[in-house]
């Protein structure tokens, strides 16, 4: 078993800059891929975000992030983190990490591939 808590969100202006935090518990997150989704009101949770993969350490990134947010994890602190810059309104979100063991990039960004969900944290960007 995992649990996920995530923490870092708030209300920040356009432009500006967030840093999500994801403490993981119960098992190391060095084995599980931990993804960042997020569900904006009226819409579906969906990838768009970033991964770090489990069997290599690899990222990836939505293009509509791409060069804005970067994911990084301390395996000594079993915390992911999700740095957020130049942030715009459209990032406004409830964000939410997962882990699992996706072995696809299709499934990487799949919401059916992981076991494991934090509570969420509300990200708002004001323009």
């Amino acid at each position: 078993q995992v649990q996920l808590v995530e923490s870092g969100g708030g209300l920040v202006q356009a432009g500006g800059s967030l840093r999500l935090a994801c403490a993981a518990s119960g098992r190391t997150v060095s084995i599980y891929t931990i993804t960042w989704f997020r569900q904006a009101p009226g819409k579906e949770r969906e990838f768009v975000a970033a991964a770090i993969h489990w069997s290599d350490g690899s990222t990836y990134y939505a293009d509509s992030v791409k060069g804005r947010f970067t994911i990084s994890k301390d395996n000594s602190k079993n915390t992911a983190y999700l740095q957020m810059n130049s942030l715009k309104p459209e990032d406004t979100a409830v964000y939410y990490c997962a882990a699992g063991r996706p072995i696809t990039t299709a499934q990487v960004m799949s919401v059916m591939k992981y076991d494991y969900w934090g509570q969420g944290t509300q990200v708002t960007v004001s323009s």
